[in-house]
C-alpha cells in the first residue's frame, strides 16, 4: 500500500485503495478522487473512462454508485426517445461517472470515520463497502447484446414497415 506519487497523504490513499480494492487501479482513482477536490471543496469535474462510456449504467453497478445508476437508467430510457439522446447521456456517462463513484466513496468514507475509531477497521469496512460488482460486468455484457440486437432488429422492422409502405403507395399511383 505504498503511494507512488505522494499527492496524497497516505491514510487518504489507504482508504481510496481499500475502497477500490483492486491495487492495480487505484492510482487512476486517486488521480480522479483529486480532481473532484480541490483544498477539501468538492467539484464536479470532467474525467473521461473508456469502462464507464462503454459500460454506461453497469459501470456505475460494478462499482456499487446504486443511486447514480438508477437516475442514469431512467435518464436512458428517455434518452432513446430523443434524436441522439442516448449518445449525449453515454458521452456524458464517460466524463462523469467516475464523479459519482468520488461522491459514493465520499459518503461512505465519512459514515465509515463517524463509526469507526480502529484505523485498520475503516480501512477493512471500506474494502467491505466498496470493492466491486463482478455480477455487473456479465449482466452488462448480456444486456449490452440484447439492445444492440433489439435495436438492430426494430431499424430493420422499421424498414421493411417503410418499404411495404412504399411499396403500397406506388401501386395505388
Amino acid at each position: 500500500m505504498h503511494n507512488k506519487y505522494e499527492e496524497i497523504g497516505n491514510y487518504d490513499y489507504q482508504m481510496i485503495e481499500a475502497y477500490i480494492d483492486k491495487p492495480d487501479v487505484t492510482q487512476w482513482y486517486v488521480n480522479a478522487f483529486n480532481r473532484f477536490n480541490i483544498n477539501g471543496v468538492d467539484r464536479v469535474a470532467w474525467n473521461w473512462s473508456w469502462w464507464a462510456f462503454i459500460g454506461s449504467v453497469f459501470f456505475l453497478l460494478h462499482r456499487k454508485a446504486y443511486g447514480a445508476a438508477g437516475v442514469l437508467s431512467l435518464l436512458l430510457c428517455v434518452g432513446w426517445f430523443i434524436p441522439f439522446g442516448w449518445l449525449l447521456l453515454w458521452i456524458l456517462s464517460g466524463g462523469y461517472s467516475s464523479y459519482f463513484i468520488y461522491k459514493t466513496y465520499k459518503d461512505k468514507r465519512l459514515r465509515v470515520e463517524a463509526e469507526v475509531l480502529d484505523e485498520d477497521k475503516r480501512f477493512e469496512t471500506m474494502r467491505i463497502l466498496g470493492g466491486s460488482n463482478e455480477w455487473a460486468i456479465v449482466v452488462g455484457v448480456i444486456a449490452q447484446f440484447f439492445i444492440w440486437s433489439t435495436g438492430i432488429f426494430m431499424i430493420g422492422f422499421i424498414l421493411a414497415f417503410l418499404s411495404l409502405i412504399g411499396v403500397a403507395l406506388g401501386n395505388a399511383a
